[in-house]
């Protein structure tokens, strides 16, 4: 994908995600790997229905700010997880009501914050672990994400919000919306009995 088509995109993308609610005011964050080893990033301070594609930021993978707006201070941990996972191409920080609401709940399971019982997030994401509340922009939620960047697709940040990587734009926001339906659900059943996927549906939908 040339330069230009990845600026239209994330633009295309923030703005859906605005104009669904998924994100407000100047919340979340959006990023990809360039085919040069540098990354476009949603600027500081950015509306994600607002992004214009010449203002995206345009940093390096050490994090040089090239060009355009300066990049929001959570870009240390997307570059982390580029640079600890080879698979990752872009990502997704959204603070979605479901899914942030269940970040600040307490007793979540932190290997698995949605633990499976539809098919899908096992399908897609896999498991989803709780990496422990930092402020935004501290430099050990970068280290955090370090060292599961390796073993996991997605992240629930604890009391923020998710954090999902994808192969492309595309596929991180696809997994990022499959997971707050998830947790949309949860919330809509209640203290209402789930039936879980035993251990050997998930074996199944993993084969």
């Amino acid at each position: 994908m040339a330069e230009w088509q990845a600026r239209e995109e994330m633009v295309s993308l923030g703005a859906s995600f605005f104009q669904r609610g998924y994100a407000t005011g100047s919340a979340g964050n959006l990023s990809l790997l360039l085919p040069d080893g540098t990354l476009l990033a949603t600027p500081t301070g950015s509306c994600l229905g607002e992004l214009q594609a010449d203002r995206l930021s345009k940093v390096t993978l050490s994090g040089e700010w090239i060009s355009g707006d300066k990049p929001s201070k959570e870009v240390s941990f997307h570059r982390a997880l580029y640079q600890h996972n080879p698979a990752c191409k872009a990502v997704v920080h959204l603070h979605c009501t479901y899914l942030t609401a269940l970040s600040c709940l307490q007793g979540l399971d932190t290997e698995n914050a949605i633990k499976p019982f539809t098919p899908y997030v096992v399908m897609r994401v896999g498991q989803i672990p709780v990496v422990p509340y930092y402020r935004p922009g501290d430099p050990r939620l970068a280290e955090d994400l370090a060292k599961l960047a390796p073993a996991y697709k997605a992240f629930l940040l604890a009391n923020h919000g998710p954090v999902v990587t994808g192969e492309s734009l595309r596929e991180a926001a696809n997994n990022t919306e499959e997971m707050e339906d998830a947790a949309k659900l949860i919330f809509t059943l209640g203290d209402r009995p789930i039936r879980y996927l035993t251990e050997d549906e998930i074996a199944e939908l993993r084969s």
